[in-house]
């Protein structure tokens, strides 16, 4: 499948911002049901217009932009059985201790009100496909290879553990996570079956894990105040992950792992900061065919950090991340090739990719970005792209 992409291949992350013409008739579709076909009549149209911005920049995976999504883990609330959505004032009630959770609040910047949650309040059941059907129309909009995103198992099983609701259903964060397993290799199933050309799994709590000294800046907090041993929880994490990856490279579908330090805010300063150093032994174990990892903002430390691993070295894509998703400054086409020729020092350019450290859109009603600057930072990605392609051709 490597060979199958060009060095400095472009892709994006995920989200894109919804219009508010979405958002108004998600509301109306959640009270009455009449507006199904108005509301997938807008989704085909403005994914149509997703995917005509990426095709115009030439980018080469394309994603759907997860228009009808609320945010990129919560939406599997309408596809499982035994998972209710829920926001962060709703999960007060149940959270143990009571005052963390308040600490966590009031370290977003975000209302409470706006961050919607999957919380398992009963057995995971696989009732619809997650993002396969979406994948299928994808396919019939462009003639480009394609990608699926889908929340990682570890995000899944995190972020859906509400202790006082869940130990009714599972034992332990454990036991659900092996449910989330099942899920997820049935939706990969599916997705084999619609020709996807390779799968992202989004897993950004894993720098929380590393990254968050005594105070949870995270946006998926269910269960992250009770956070166990960073150690033991990265155990957890990577064997969920490497559970998923091998399933899908069985399928032989590429497969992809994200990680970010959190995408909702544009106050960097509120943001995780750090290197991949304490990541790469999970990163190792998983081995994904693809890292698509932040680096366009310091907070990332330095690309040479991820290369003092001989395996990620020789094995890996890395997805560059080199357009802050979150600022309105617009990248330059050679501040992008400047980007990369760092990354050139430790990696092959067949095994380059350039993309957005993460989504423009992790909450739908709260983007981070705009169509007009979106559009004006792809069309310097492209810029860049054939600058590299001519240089080391």
């Amino acid at each position: 499948m490597k060979d199958k992409f060009k060095p400095f291949t472009t892709s994006l992350i995920g989200s894109f911002p919804r219009s508010k013409e979405i958002l108004s008739l998600k509301r109306k579709l959640k009270l009455d049901k009449k507006f199904k076909k108005e509301y997938d009549n807008l989704i085909e149209e403005e994914t149509k217009k997703v995917v005509k911005l990426q095709e115009k920049y030439s980018i080469d995976i394309i994603t759907n932009g997860e228009l009808t999504r609320d945010n990129y883990v919560s939406f599997i609330s309408d596809r499982l059985k035994g998972v209710i959505m829920m926001n962060m004032s709703d999960m007060l009630d149940y959270i143990e201790d009571k005052k963390a959770f308040e600490k966590i609040l009031q370290t977003l910047d975000v209302p409470s009100v706006s961050i919607k949650n999957a919380i398992c309040n009963g057995k995971l059941e696989y009732d619809k496909k997650l993002v396969a059907d979406e994948i299928k129309e994808l396919k019939t909009l462009t003639s480009s290879k394609v990608k699926a995103t889908l929340p990682g198992p570890y995000l899944m099983t995190r972020s859906m553990w509400l202790a006082s609701l869940s130990k009714n259903f599972y034992n332990s964060k454990e036991d659900l996570g092996k449910d989330v397993i099942k899920i997820l290799q049935k939706e990969v199933d599916n997705l084999a079956k619609e020709g996807v050309d390779i799968i992202q799994f989004d897993e950004p709590v894993l720098t929380e894990v590393v990254f968050s000294t005594g105070q949870t800046r995270s946006f998926m907090c269910a269960a992250l105040s009770e956070k166990k041993d960073p150690t033991e929880e990265l155990n957890f994490a990577s064997n969920l992950i490497k559970s998923i990856i091998d399933y899908v490279k069985e399928k032989n579908i590429l497969s992809s792992v994200h990680v970010c330090r959190g995408n909702w805010s544009k106050d960097e300063s509120i943001l995780l900061t750090g290197p991949y150093t304490p990541l790469i032994k999970l990163f190792e174990e998983v081995l994904p065919d693809v890292l698509a990892l932040e680096f366009s903002t310091p907070r990332a430390g330095e690309i040479a950090s991820l290369f003092e691993s001989e395996k990620i070295k020789n094995n890996i894509i890395l997805a560059l991340g080199v357009i802050n998703p979150r600022t309105d400054t617009i990248e330059t086409a050679q501040s992008i090739v400047e980007r990369a020729k760092e990354a050139l020092k430790f990696i092959d350019k067949e095994r380059l990719w350039l993309n957005p450290d993460c989504g423009f859109a992790t909450f739908a009603n709260r983007p981070v970005n705009t169509f007009d600057i979106i559009e004006k930072k792809l069309e310097q990605l492209e810029i860049a792209k054939n600058i590299l392609r001519k240089t080391y051709e």
